[in-house]
């Protein structure tokens, strides 16, 4: 054993053991190995930093801003709507609800994928009377599984693609669906497990509290479009549908007169608007199931409404306009800012002459901030006006639209304390459409060879921006940089493992003494080490770590390389047994009440199941 090798595998077992303990973050133990490479000459200082360039790093970026624009467009969240059952029973609901996660993760990080759908999945709990763990488990695992099906589904199949493209020998990387052969025969056994059986399994827990402030019920206004689903519909059938989401219709307004008992018999018009009570998480639930508008969302200034307190006997006739706007409001009719620089933030309403018994239109708040009231949060109490004109009070709390800026500006000014940036996706036809033709032409770009993975979802990335699909300020948000740090830090690592001869070192002692020069046990031996480092440790270093190890094992065996690989993409996507070992175990936590050992109940079978169906189909898609 030479001393480079020696110097290697200390940082080697240094890295694993400090990605065991977890106090410190991957990325910083990532940063921390590369420099300790440096440092002992085994990577040049000139190409210390070449990993992040490799493709796979540039791949994941742009796959991250592409995702991000189909959650911010509303996209998944018409694709949920439509494929999830309203009235099924839970095996036929579970079944769904992972099949749906487990489609977006295939196509957009699963991580993503599994935000955009905890409100679903607790909204499905509460439907079947279940404890929200038992649906958030499975939402997680499904989640996990979509994400081995494709080139793009998650990290470490990009790391493996990279590496196969770096043995030479005219290989090249893995492809777009080279994948789908092993993952997607997983990913539908293991959701037919859980769907059927598997659920069962997790144990029955009270949910902890929530993350965030609880701000109650909003009353906010939605105009019913002409082109919308809910024109022609009666009360009744729309608030059939907002029950379905915890919100319901206190009032109408129709002719700029508001009704405050509209009758359920009444038939909605266009450019009706309906005056709303919902969460704050059900509100683009109710916008996407009803296709309806927010009115104060980028709305012109217009002339405040009459109001009407009289229950609804029939058509209300149009009301002399209220002369609450000045000619100055009334002829600065846009918001001030870039469209694409915009932000949802609660602040609430402290006690003083500011703003208590002020309107917005008093205050101002468009003219002066340039900023839209969305909603307003009276716990307890309803008002009758208009939301431009409603008198506010102390302990209100306002869901504001505008740039960031111009927030800050309207808070220090007024007093309001800020609470949380909303991450409410309020849907926009035109976007979700543009992000779902980006995200379906770069994966038919590289699946069909016409470019590189890289080049593909690059120039997608930048088709994202240039039509604006996301706001040019979640660009940089919407790249997760802790795993752009980690693997742009760790491939200089694994390269050092290839270049000294460790991995061959550490392949020949793996092979020898325990697979003793079998190549099926060899394959069922990496497959099942990376699926322990998987449960421990962060899936894309495993995936770093385990790749040079596979094609070591595979040189010193004399055979193929791709079933080794393909069986290090498998075991660091299935880390079921840890809340540690992917961030959808982590998220969902909290939420179901879970305590560290809840995983394996349900996560030990379901990792023998795929290591059952897998390995066959590694020696049949990928011969030794």
């Amino acid at each position: 054993m030479t001393q480079a090798q020696i110097t290697v595998l200390l940082i080697l077992a240094l890295v694993v053991a400090l990605f065991l303990w977890g106090r410190w973050r991957h990325d910083l133990v990532a940063v921390s190995a590369l420099v300790a490479c440096v440092w002992s000459g085994l990577v040049p200082a000139a190409h210390a930093f070449d990993g992040f360039g490799h493709p796979a790093v540039i791949t994941v970026a742009c796959m991250l801003i592409m995702s991000k624009a189909l959650q911010t467009s509303g996209a998944v969240e018409v694709l949920a709507r439509r494929a999830l059952p309203s009235k099924a029973g839970p095996v036929i609901s579970l079944a769904a609800l992972m099949g749906v996660g487990a489609l977006l993760s295939g196509f957009m990080n699963n991580v993503g994928a599994m935000a955009l759908l905890m409100p679903v999945a607790l909204k499905l709990a509460q439907r079947l009377q279940m404890p929200p763990g038992r649906v958030l488990m499975p939402l997680a695992f499904g989640t996990i599984l979509g994400g081995m099906t494709t080139l793009i589904g998650t990290p470490p199949n990009l790391i493996v693609a990279g590496f196969r493209a770096g043995m030479g020998g005219g290989a090249g990387p893995f492809h777009m669906f080279d994948f789908s052969w092993i993952g997607l025969p997983v990913a539908i056994l293991g959701i037919v497990f859980v769907a059927l059986v598997g659920w069962r399994l997790v144990p029955r827990r009270e949910s902890a509290s929530m993350e965030g402030f609880d701000t109650g019920a909003y009353l906010t206004e939605a105009r019913i479009l002409e082109d919308g689903p809910s024109a022609g519909k009666t009360l009744a059938e729309v608030e059939t549908v907002l029950e379905s989401v915890g919100a319901q219709v206190v009032g109408l307004v129709r002719h700029e007169m508001r009704i405050t008992a509209p009758s359920p018999q009444r038939v909605m018009r266009p450019n009706d608007i309906l005056v709303i009570e919902a969460s704050a998480d059900a509100l683009a639930s109710v916008l996407s199931s009803l296709g309806l508008k927010l009115e104060e969302s980028g709305r012109p200034p217009a002339k405040a409404p009459q109001e009407a307190q009289a229950t609804d006997t029939g058509d209300v006739p149009p009301s002399t306009p209220d002369k609450d706007e000045t000619p100055q409001e009334k002829k600065d009719n846009k918001p001030r800012g870039d469209a694409a620089e915009i932000v949802l933030v609660e602040l609430v309403v402290l006690p003083g002459p500011m703003l208590s018994g002020r309107s917005a239109s008093d205050i101002g708040l468009r003219t002066r901030y340039g900023l839209n009231l969305l909603a307003v949060s009276r716990q307890g109490n309803r008002s009758t006006a208009r939301l431009r004109s409603m008198a506010l009070r102390a302990g209100d709390i306002l869901l504001l639209q505008g740039p960031p800026g111009a927030i800050a500006e309207f808070a220090s000014d007024s007093g309001c304390v800020p609470l949380a940036e909303r991450d409410l996706q309020i849907p926009n036809k035109r976007k979700a459409i543009q992000a779902s033709v980006i995200m379906l032409l770069a994966v038919a770009s590289a699946a069909l060879g016409l470019m590189p993975a890289a080049i593909a979802f690059m120039a997608g990335a930048l088709f994202t921006l240039l039509l604006r699909s996301l706001p040019l300020r979640q660009v940089y948000d919407a790249i997760d940089w802790p795993v752009i740090v980690l693997l742009g830090a760790l491939f200089p690592l694994a390269n050092a493992m290839q270049t000294t001869g460790t991995a061959d070192l550490l392949a020949r002692v793996l092979m020898g003494w325990v697979a003793q020069g079998n190549a099926v046990v060899a394959l069922a031996l990496v497959l099942l080490v990376t699926m322990f480092l998987s449960d421990l440790m962060n899936n894309a270093a495993t995936a770093a770590v385990m790749c040079p190890v596979a094609i070591g094992s595979a040189t010193t065996l004399g055979v193929s390389a791709d079933p080794f690989l393909m069986a290090v993409a498998i075991g660091a996507s299935c880390a079921f047994l840890t809340p540690i070992g992917h961030q959808n175990n982590t998220m969902i936590l909290g939420p179901g009440g879970f305590r560290f050992g809840d995983y394996w109940r349900l996560g030990l079978p379901l990792e023998v199941l795929v290591v059952a169906v897998s390995l066959p189909l590694l020696l049949i898609v990928w011969p030794l």
